[in-house]
């Protein structure tokens, strides 16, 4: 199994903004479609514990679109053989109360129709020292 191929990794550095533009425009159609139509996908959120993409799309199609911007301030990409990868990211997003500071870390697998997220998680930091 060949780690991190230079054509793989390509692939996913390529990919992963479309899913960050929707996600901070609130691209709901965009961001269900990245996600693997399955009962078997999970996405567990600072807030909540999605099990299935039933879950998954009621609630990108609840979600607030209000103050979704965000700043990627890293963005590791790690792919393992032609069809499995993983995305991690920190980032930071500014609220009324400051900026808030999280990581975000995806599980990719390429399927018959393309790259699909098949997990998903998202957590926040506990507040410390205010992002630059």
């Amino acid at each position: 199994m060949v780690i991190n191929d230079p054509a793989v990794v390509h692939e996913l550095a390529e990919l992963y903004p479309r899913y960050e533009s929707a996600l901070v425009h609130n691209d709901v159609e965009t961001l269900i479609a990245m996600f693997w139509a399955s009962p078997h996908t999970v996405r567990f959120g600072a807030a909540e514990n999605l099990h299935g993409i039933e879950e998954i799309v009621a609630f990108r199609k609840g979600r607030s679109p209000v103050n979704l911007a965000r700043t990627v301030e890293r963005l590791d990409i790690a792919t393992f053989g032609q069809d499995f990868a993983e995305v991690s990211l920190e980032f930071s997003r500014s609220t009324g109360n400051g900026t808030v500071r999280g990581r975000q870390s995806q599980t990719w697998v390429r399927m018959p129709e393309g790259w699909r997220i098949v997990a998903a998680h998202v957590s926040l930091l506990a507040a410390g020292p205010a992002v630059v």
